[in-house]
């Protein structure tokens, strides 16, 4: 369990093809020093550590996790978000994040507001019924608060949230670009109503 609270920002240092992909990550201190078999969310993926490092801690992906994100993420040099799993005890500061990718959104826009940006993420049909005004939403790890929904004729959507600074500065979301493929993962309550309704629905 996280929280989208980003705490390091770490870089792919090898990626090794196995059967499943084997990728080494360079980070902080604070994050290396996890132990084995620990979760760590990466840019929103919930991976588990099977090596580590001074500086640096490995995890397996498997090709289903591979094929349900943003490719461009497991390549040498990318960049990651990374959040440690919530201990019992921490500040919820974000909101309940699950670390299970929903879909991969692609950015549409991007422009500055005052000293915040705007960014307008398309979303899959498959999430269009999930993303509200003032609702939680996680991109690529982190915990942001959606602002406008725009629907598509096709049952896409068009949603708006802003970054400011502090986020751009601790988080990868420094560099966005249209066409920049990211995880998303909708808020853990929308997924069980959602649920919930479609139950009722064929009953």
């Amino acid at each position: 369990m996280f929280t989208g609270i980003i705490t390091d920002v770490g870089t792919i240092r090898q990626v090794e093809r196995r059967g499943d992909l084997h990728v080494t990550i360079a980070c902080s201190a604070a994050t290396a020093d996890a132990d084995l078999g620990a979760s760590i969310a990466c840019s929103g993926v919930c991976l588990t550590v099977v090596d580590r490092g001074p500086g640096w801690f490995a995890v397996d992906i498997s090709a289903e996790s591979v094929s349900r994100t943003a490719g461009a993420l497991w390549a040498e040099g990318a960049r990651l978000n990374l959040e440690r799993a919530l201990k019992v005890g921490d500040e919820l500061g974000g909101h309940i994040v699950t670390g299970h990718v929903d879909g991969v959104g692609t950015i549409v826009g991007v422009a500055p507001v005052g000293d915040s940006w705007k960014v307008d993420i398309a979303a899959p049909a498959s999430l269009s019924a999930y993303l509200a005004p003032k609702g939680s939403i996680t991109v690529d790890g982190v915990s942001l608060t959606v602002n406008a929904v725009d629907d598509k004729p096709d049952g896409g959507t068009v949603f708006s949230l802003n970054i400011i600074p502090h986020t751009a500065d601790v988080t990868t979301l420094d560099a966005l670009e249209p066409g920049r493929a990211v995880n998303l993962e909708i808020d853990v309550l929308a997924r069980y109503l959602g649920r919930m309704e479609q139950l009722c629905h064929v009953r």
